[in-house]
């Protein structure tokens, strides 16, 4: 190492070359911290300019299609059963809400119910038949006649039809087993007679019997009844009354 030379004591110089080595070393500190500040912002502004790159791209993406038929956005309908009319929505159609997902009752177009009837028809149920004769013994030949009672046996009024149509009177042997005789075989009268019936009101009508036998269609010779015991009901539809039994005798010889 040089040796300090001058006026001055050497210690003097020694401080000053000391000082300026920490002076020479503070300026390289510096130095290298600006470098490395000056690169560390580089890549902060990097590292920025690519996630503004990647928020660019992201936002520039159209949106992903759905999966939900184009027609999602009309109303679905869903109706009862069976096609509607016109484009109107059938009487008890709903129609289900997209936004809401719940069924909702169908606006003006849905056809109000048409009144209800003031009597409904009476089951067979809610009625009750009754058959008897005018007596009960006939000669062969005579002409039995069957009276028919048709009662409401219901709680409320309802419409029946109670007409010739609807009755009938069936003449069997009397075990049941062979049918001799119907009402219907060659009954002309094909009217029906609806009636309103009020709880316990009743209907009665007469069947006039020739006393013969008879077939569907009434195609057949008809040939009277030998003397005996028979059974008889009455109907009305397919309502039928309980068995009622009579007698046919041969008339008394002189």
């Amino acid at each position: 190492m040089i040796e300090p030379h001058g006026p001055l004591p050497p210690e003097v110089y020694w401080r000053r070359r000391i000082l300026a080595g920490v002076i020479a070393l503070g300026v390289v500190a510096v130095i290298i911290g600006l470098i490395v500040w000056t690169t560390t912002g580089d890549e902060s502004k990097s590292n920025g300019a690519k996630g503004s790159t990647s928020a660019s791209a992201s936002a520039s993406k159209p949106p992903a299609r759905t999966t939900e038929p184009a027609d999602e956005s009309i109303d679905e309908r869903v109706t009862g059963g069976g096609t509607g009319g016109g484009g109107g929505a059938a009487a008890g159609e709903t129609v289900r809400s997209r936004e809401s997902g719940t069924a909702r009752p169908s606006g003006s177009t849905t056809s109000a119910p048409g009144p209800v009837p003031a009597s409904g028809l009476c089951p067979d149920e809610n009625i009750s038949v009754v058959l008897y004769t005018d007596k009960p013994t006939y000669t062969v030949g005579s002409q039995p006649v069957f009276t028919i009672v048709v009662t409401n046996a219901g709680l409320s009024e309802c419409t029946r039809d109670v007409g010739k149509s609807a009755q009938d009177v069936v003449v069997r042997t009397l075990d049941g087993t062979r049918t001799l005789w119907t009402a219907r075989d060659c009954s002309p009268v094909k009217t029906p007679d609806n009636r309103v019936l009020k709880p316990a009101q009743q209907v009665r009508d007469t069947i006039t019997w020739s006393g013969t036998t008879s077939n569907p269609g009434c195609n057949k010779p008809r040939v009277p009844v030998p003397a005996g015991q028979y059974q008889a009901i009455g109907k009305i539809g397919q309502k039928e009354s309980s068995p009622i039994t009579f007698n046919m005798v041969n008339p008394a010889s002189n």
